[in-house]
């Protein structure tokens, strides 16, 4: 597989995300300066600077993930529509994305499929009711190779956090091995990756 370096060029993520943050830095001055204004509402303005923090939340994290996946897989883009599909639609899912090590050793094997990759199709297995929905899409390179397998859970504890067993899957398998994990939470319909066993939020723009 071809090194990530070669495809990773921060230039134009820098750019944008300058732009964005230049913009929240002025917004928070004028907010600093409207609180002796006893009669002003900040409360749109603390709206505006959520929205564009998000915005750039979303620019970092579709580039990481591009960068993360793109050496590995070129179906990023249909994996990133169907993520933002299932969460929409509050569709848990769990897909896992081999990279450098072989993941046979790690998982509980499930139902063989070796279809290429669409974003249709990936939503389809998600389908709750579906007999493969119920476990992880297991991708290698470009087609997926197996639906409902079973990952090993992480045995560590969060305090009174409480993470469901799809999270606590991704967690585990990437604790074993490089693998990349995506969740889409059923309860929330929010969205991470995972990758050696750390969680990151993830905000999929509209495709």
């Amino acid at each position: 597989m071809e090194s990530s370096k070669e495809h990773c060029n921060f230039a134009p993520l820098k750019h944008k995300l300058e732009e964005h943050l230049i913009e929240i830095e002025q917004q928070i001055r004028q907010i600093i300066e409207k609180l002796d204004q006893d009669q002003t509402c900040l409360l749109n303005d603390l709206d505006h600077v959520r929205s564009k923090f998000l915005e750039a939340e979303a620019l970092s994290s579709t580039y990481y993930l591009n960068c993360f996946l793109y050496p590995f897989t070129k179906k990023y883009k249909e994996i990133a529509t169907s993520i933002y599909h299932l969460s929409q639609k509050k569709m848990g899912a769990l897909i896992v994305i081999q990279r450098e090590d072989l993941l046979e050793s790690f998982i509980t094997p499930g139902i063989s499929l070796s279809a290429e990759i669409t974003s249709p199709l990936l939503e389809s297995i998600f389908i709750q009711g579906s007999p493969l929905h119920d476990g992880a899409v297991l991708v290698r390179q470009d087609m997926i190779i197996s639906a409902a397998n079973v990952l090993p859970l992480t045995g560590r504890t969060y305090g009174e956090r409480k993470l469901g067993t799809r999270h606590r899957a991704a967690i585990g398998l990437t604790e074993l091995c490089d693998a990349l994990v995506l969740v889409v939470s059923e309860e929330t319909g929010k969205t991470s990756f995972c990758m050696q066993g750390t969680l990151y939020p993830l905000s999929i723009p509209t495709p």
